[in-house]
């Protein structure tokens, strides 16, 4: 029922090889299946060699030089106010015993707002005392930090430490985790125990001349601006804050 085996080999022709049959059962032909073939020597062949090298000479000479035809304008520009902010030569007259915060405490820009919370945040765990300045509480502040900075785009928060910029939120944050911000507010006056009993904290107390209106009036003139107080009714906190610079 079943066939002897080994009567009945078949056979199967190999494309490129000998018209000798190649049994299966066996090796003998093996040395013509490995056998490697020809290397063509064309002019054609050689003249892609050519080509393909010089096109990777010509893309690694254009990837060398696109990062100097990026820098446009806006670029020179960014890269040169970058140098500036971080520029360690900038520095407060007068504040060389404290830091300094110019921040916001307004929501409009998620991103700011959360970027003044964590370097406050970071600050205050040091238990020293900080000068904070909010410019959405004061635009004086926003007009003192243009002439310290010599910029009119800003961004927030920005720090001062010893009266020298420090740089703003990612500066900071790299600082504390690489343990270098401690050592820059060593000998730093500390934070006064309790909570400032002429304005609670917030830096900031109602115009007595104007109630907070930021308006006067009198028989002979009618209504006019306030001169005391800042836009927004405010005198700065006589007892916890500093003299502006």
């Amino acid at each position: 029922m079943w066939r002897p085996w080994g009567s009945n080999k078949s056979t199967v022709q190999i494309h490129g090889t000998s018209p000798s049959p190649f049994s299966c059962s066996s090796f003998k032909d093996i040395q013509n299946l490995c056998r490697e073939e020809p290397k063509e020597t064309s002019s054609a062949g050689r003249r892609t060699y050519t080509v393909f090298h010089r096109v990777r000479i010509a893309n690694s000479l254009l990837r060398s030089w696109t990062p100097k035809f990026q820098q446009g304008p806006h670029a020179a520009a960014a890269s040169s106010a970058r140098q500036s902010d971080s520029d360690p030569s900038i520095s407060i007259p007068g504040a060389d015993k404290r830091i300094v915060v110019y921040f916001t405490s307004l929501r409009v820009v998620r991103s700011t707002f959360e970027d003044c919370n964590a370097v406050r945040s970071i600050l205050s765990g040091f238990r020293l005392s900080i000068d904070e300045r909010d410019l959405s509480m004061d635009s004086r502040f926003l007009n003192e930090l243009q002439g310290i900075l010599g910029q009119r785009k800003l961004t927030l928060p920005q720090v001062f430490i010893g009266g020298r910029y420090t740089g703003g939120a990612e500066e900071i944050k790299q600082l504390h985790e690489a343990g270098e911000l401690k050592k820059l507010v060593e000998g730093l006056p500390a934070a006064e125990a309790g909570t400032c009993e002429v304005c609670g904290g917030y830096r900031f107390i109602l115009c007595h001349d104007c109630n907070g209106s930021h308006k006067l009036y009198t028989e002979k003139t009618g209504f006019k601006t306030c001169t005391a107080c800042n836009e927004n009714g405010l005198l700065r906190c006589p007892s916890c804050s500093c003299a502006p610079f």
